[in-house]
């Protein structure tokens, strides 16, 4: 019977909490609105009984605030390996299109085999390939090297796809245009192409950068000493695994945010519409 009445409660709580809330301007609902979810996620996290002494004692060590073996370690590791994997995989995507987009039959058959088959596999196969594999033919590669190669070519495959469909989306009266101007095809791509489809793809490519972010939890398999490595690696020392675990959610989802709000900013310095008229 007390079940029942708390249940009856709090659903008449939360009818009444919906109702407050869309009486508020549209910006203060959305505040009102995070405060509330977020204070429910973290009342969640409390539920748990955990050891905060232990998280605030770790924390440095999740964020990379210090070095280890002189190198970079945590979150700050995490950020490198993104990055350097963004910066490849947008070169590779960028090649990737062009080649599905020209004229040779081969370029089309290594990019479309190429995007094939890192769209179409997992990507901690493709790391534990790309890891353990290159040791048979006598290639020796470290744990953060094989990270970054892995990350760049499954996202170089996706990302080629969005720059393919970026390119495309360009009219061809613009091709027709430049090159009534007396322009050649690398001119015409480089100046009049490019240009306008960036606008089309910078949105998605930081979609892919911020997942990328998480995915890079998978480099943990390798032993290296990122985000997801450090928490787990804490969290078995002393059975503190809830701990390290939701520290380690919370700091991949501060660097999500910041990331969006980076995103964000770009977009809207670059627009995200392509204005032919002034073409």
């Amino acid at each position: 019977m007390m079940g029942g009445l708390l249940r009856v409660a709090i659903a008449a709580a939360v009818v009444g909490n919906f109702i407050l809330v869309n009486t508020f301007p549209h910006r203060t609902q959305l505040i009102v609105t995070w405060v509330q979810l977020f204070a429910l996620f973290m009342y969640f996290f409390y539920s748990f009984d955990l050891s905060y002494e232990y998280i605030w004692a770790r924390l440095p060590h999740l964020l990379g605030l210090g070095l280890k073996s002189n190198f970079l370690m945590g979150a700050a590791l995490t950020v490198f390996i993104c990055a350097v994997a963004i910066f490849a995989s947008t070169i590779l995507a960028l090649l990737a299109a062009l080649a599905r987009l020209s004229s040779s039959g081969m370029a089309l058959g290594i990019s479309t085999f190429y995007i094939s088959f890192f769209r179409g596999t997992p990507l901690l196969l493709q790391i534990l390939l790309i890891y353990l594999g290159l040791p048979q033919i006598g290639v020796i590669i470290n744990p953060i090297p094989a990270a970054i190669i892995a990350l760049s070519l499954c996202y170089g495959a996706y990302m080629a796809e969005i720059f393919r469909a970026g390119i495309q989306a360009i009219p061809a009266g613009q091709r027709e245009a430049a090159k009534a101007l007396g322009l050649k095809d690398g001119q015409v791509m480089r100046l009049v192409v490019l240009p306008q489809a960036i606008r089309l793809i910078i949105p998605p490519t930081g979609n892919q950068f911020i997942a990328m972010l998480k995915d890079s939890s998978l480099v943990s398999v390798l032993g290296a000493w990122e985000l997801m490595y450090m928490a787990r690696t804490h969290g078995r020392a002393e059975f503190k695994y809830m701990e390290m675990l939701i520290s380690a959610a919370l700091i991949y989802w501060a660097l999500s945010v910041t990331f969006e709000v980076v995103q964000s900013r770009i977009e809207k310095r670059y627009g995200k519409g392509v204005d032919v008229s002034r073409v």
